[in-house]
């Protein structure tokens, strides 16, 4: 069996405009005056087609649209785009379609309509609740609007997740479980709760190496608020399925699941990265970044990839360890050794369970929790 069917197949979709860009944001995502998206349309649609002749047969699992804000998408471009999937490869009979959206770009009328064309899963880019935060983190919606647009999300969607961005400049320990509190008490199924990074390229990178980006929490701080979380989420019945989401049993996100277990994925879209399994050799897939560039090379030569590199088994087993840590779950150590042609150091992981880094059951081995907020400086221990 080919290694990437213990993770699955998805898709991922990116949607590269936002009616604002984040100072703190490093995807891939612009400000454009006007978007012709009849134009994207007949690029996404002639890509899914591609990529479909090349994995013809796969049972396709989930579909993701990101971005970006993928919510600034007519509801007829989304409907074009999965009946094309629907029409490319068969489905998995609960077939997960997620769309993110901001709150800023809500109305009732569009969801409805992502709806109506498919989406059954819908994760809102929240990011704080209380507007000066969401000021300084260059958001354009208030905390109202968020509360308003997941109330009508929950009407539209089965299932809606939200994310949270902590460690923000001035957070407080205690102003982090009273906003936590807050969410948690809206009984959502599914939050994704990440620390601010200062990433390198972006206005708040700018802004921190000039010593103009003031009163972020200490690195104890930030610790403290991780491992806090940790135990606040599992309490409320939404323990942590991976470093930074927590899910109410049988709402983890299943695409972000077959990243995470390794699985194949094709990725459409400016930027968007895949991994595909093709004749017996995995390959790490990446579209051009830039958005006219990606169209008019889909225009005139009927392919968006900038690049498409041979993995060796090394590699994939370094990103299988890289990525299944993440999990609560872990990895198949025999699955590692497997593509990595060896198994992991005996010794080295025996120290990190005598650590209380890691545990090992039978043929499966993971982080702990105290070892998930160590995870990089786990991963240079582990990979060879």
């Amino acid at each position: 069996m080919e290694d990437w069917r213990q993770g699955g197949f998805g898709l991922y979709l990116h949607w590269p405009f936002c009616a604002a860009k984040c100072p703190y944001c490093d995807f891939n995502s612009h400000v454009a005056a006007e978007i012709d998206q009849t134009r994207w349309q007949r690029a996404y649609l002639a890509e899914i087609e591609r990529l479909g002749a090349e994995t013809a047969g796969r049972v396709l699992q989930s579909v993701f649209f990101g971005g970006g804000t993928p919510s600034l998408m007519r509801p007829e471009l989304v409907a074009a785009m999965l009946e094309t999937v629907r029409a490319t490869w068969p489905l998995a009979n609960d077939l997960e379609v997620t769309l993110e959206a901001n709150p800023g770009s809500v109305d009732a009328g569009r969801f409805r309509g992502y709806a109506d064309a498919g989406v059954n899963r819908l994760s809102l880019g929240v990011q704080a609740l209380n507007d000066a935060d969401l000021r300084r983190l260059g958001r354009i919606h208030s905390a109202a609007d968020a509360l308003a647009a997941l109330q009508i999300a929950r009407a539209s969607f089965a299932r809606v997740s939200c994310d949270l961005i902590y460690a923000r400049q001035g957070q407080t320990l205690a102003d982090w479980h009273a906003e936590l509190a807050q969410v948690l008490a809206l009984g959502l199924d599914h939050v994704s709760l990440y620390q601010l990074t200062i990433e390198a390229g972006t206005a708040f990178g700018r802004r921190h190496a000039a010593g103009k980006l003031r009163d972020l929490p200490t690195d104890d701080t930030a610790a403290d608020m991780y491992l806090e979380t940790q135990d606040i989420c599992e309490a409320a019945g939404l323990p942590a399925y991976e470093v930074s989401n927590h899910a109410r049993a049988g709402q983890e996100s299943r695409h972000n699941l077959v990243y995470w277990r390794h699985g194949d994925y094709a990725g459409i879209g400016p930027g968007a990265h895949g991994r595909l399994t093709l004749a017996g050799t995995r390959w790490a897939t990446e579209a051009l970044p830039a958005p006219g560039a990606w169209l008019q090379r889909v225009e005139t030569r009927g392919n968006g990839e900038a690049a498409r590199e041979a993995l060796g088994g090394g590699e994939q087993a370094a990103e299988m360890l890289m990525m299944g840590l993440r999990l609560a779950e872990g990895i198949d150590t025999g699955r590692y050794a497997a593509l990595a042609g060896a198994p992991l150091d005996a010794a080295v992981v025996a120290r990190l369970q005598g650590l209380g880094m890691v545990a090992r059951i039978a043929d499966r081995l993971r982080a702990t929790r105290q070892g998930r907020a160590v995870l990089n400086a786990l991963l240079r221990e582990l990979l060879p």
